[in-house]
């Protein structure tokens, strides 16, 4: 590639970085396809131009994703794809090339090719030296949500428990995407019937979630309601009460921005009292939430 067209391209790339960090990115993706469109022009059998080509299709997909163009990101990644055909030294770009085509088209609504995509992803990751192991993580973390909506719990639950496996020794437990994760698979098991194993799940994403973020965070008030839940299906139900009030708490003080969650918690302890004979205070209890949502939102008595 001649100096003249690297310098061009190199100017385009500082173009396309500054736009995004200011967030101008309709503006970004007309300066990311004079990047393409360059490179296209001066593309040759040689590496050097490949790259460059493959480089300026994946930045260009990227921002499509993120403006929700997502069959013109899914064409550019593919593209790019082709672009590198297995490159033994382009391990990490087609990683992030299939990972990125993946959540195209999860989001495009085609959970089999996304999977499909995200376990290209993984394998690439896999081997990079050395391998790219928290990209894993999240991939399998994906993945493990993808099976557990078609209905596939026993996959599922081998993705996530190979994600909390990578979180756990890379992070350990005291880590927000450690916590994450126990949090899904925590999840998962109730939802499968394995409450014993759901309690213990969601009890480390708490301890995990306290420690870090505090009681007045959104995360830690769900892991409240969630570890609530999975109490009662073990019979716990005092201690369940004091979560379902914890998460109640949490989420009243965090107001209106948080109304779906704040209903969804509501809902959940006023069963639990209606269930206990205490109908009075979950009147009380829905009273209460509704003046923190407002008069328009309705939270079942």
């Amino acid at each position: 590639m001649d100096s003249s067209t690297a310098n061009l391209i190199a100017m385009l790339r500082e173009r396309i970085d500054s736009l995004r960090n200011a967030g101008n990115l309709e503006e970004a993706v007309h300066a990311a396809s004079a990047a393409v469109e360059k490179c296209q022009q001066s593309l040759g059998p040689d590496l050097e131009h490949i790259d460059a080509f493959a480089t300026a299709l994946e930045i260009r997909a990227e921002i499509q994703r993120e403006l929700g163009n997502l069959d013109s990101a899914r064409d550019d990644y593919r593209q790019a794809i082709d672009q590198l055909d297995q490159r033994p030294d382009r391990m990490d770009q087609l990683g992030r090339l299939y990972a990125g085509l993946g959540a195209a088209q999860d989001a495009l609504g085609e959970p089999d090719r996304a999977a499909v995509a995200w376990e290209r992803a993984i394998g690439f990751f896999e081997k990079v030296e050395p391998p790219l192991l928290l990209d894993v993580a999240a991939l399998r973390n994906n993945l493990g949500f993808l099976k557990k909506a078609d209905g596939n719990l026993d996959d599922a639950e081998s993705h996530f428990l190979r994600s909390l496996e990578i979180l756990h020794g890379v992070h350990g437990n005291e880590h927000e995407e450690t916590a994450s994760v126990s949090n899904n698979l925590g999840a998962l098991y109730q939802s499968a019937g394995f409450f014993e194993q759901a309690r213990e799940m969601h009890m480390m994403a708490l301890e995990a979630r306290r420690a870090l973020l505090g009681e007045e965070h959104p995360d830690t008030a769900q892991s409240h309601n969630n570890l609530a839940l999975a109490l009662l299906s073990t019979g716990d139900r005092s201690w369940a009460r004091r979560h379902f009030e914890k998460a109640l708490s949490g989420f009243e003080s965090l107001g209106s921005d948080y109304a779906a969650d704040l209903e969804a918690v509501a809902e959940n302890y006023c069963d639990f009292l209606r269930s206990e004979g205490e109908s009075t205070l979950a009147e009380v209890i829905a009273g209460r939430v509704r003046e923190v949502l407002g008069t328009n939102q309705t939270v079942p008595a």
